[in-house]
């Protein structure tokens, strides 16, 4: 028997250079999923692109399809980006490459905030 919707369930996540929230978010014929780090935000296509871009935030997207798609954070790890903010592309993330690369990106780029800020 699966939960009931919605529903939604979160879990940290280890990667090479820190920790991330995971996120999945589901009710009746949707759900969405995200990877959280302190820098930004790793996202399924339900994420638009426009106003996180006027706020100066960090966020890239992968898209799933009906056949497949994205709903628990890890689901986001071999998905490839499809778009991102200014931001995100800041810290060197490029359309075509895996979310997991992505991650690890958002979070050497707040490592690196961290380091600058602790001097």
């Amino acid at each position: 028997m699966s939960d009931p919707l919605p529903r939604t369930t979160s879990r940290v996540l280890k990667f090479e250079h820190g920790e991330a929230l995971g996120i999945s978010n589901r009710w009746e014929q949707g759900q969405y999923c995200s990877i959280l780090t302190r820098a930004g935000i790793v996202g399924c296509g339900i994420y638009a692109l426009d106003t996180p871009a006027e706020f100066g935030q960090a966020i890239a997207i992968a898209k799933g399809t009906p056949a497949k798609p994205l709903v628990e954070p890890e689901d986001l790890f071999n998905a490839k980006i499809v778009g991102l903010t200014p931001k995100a592309a800041s810290f060197g993330i490029q359309v075509g490459m895996t979310g997991r690369e992505a991650v690890e990106l958002m979070l050497k780029a707040q490592q690196k905030k961290t380091e600058v800020s602790e001097h």
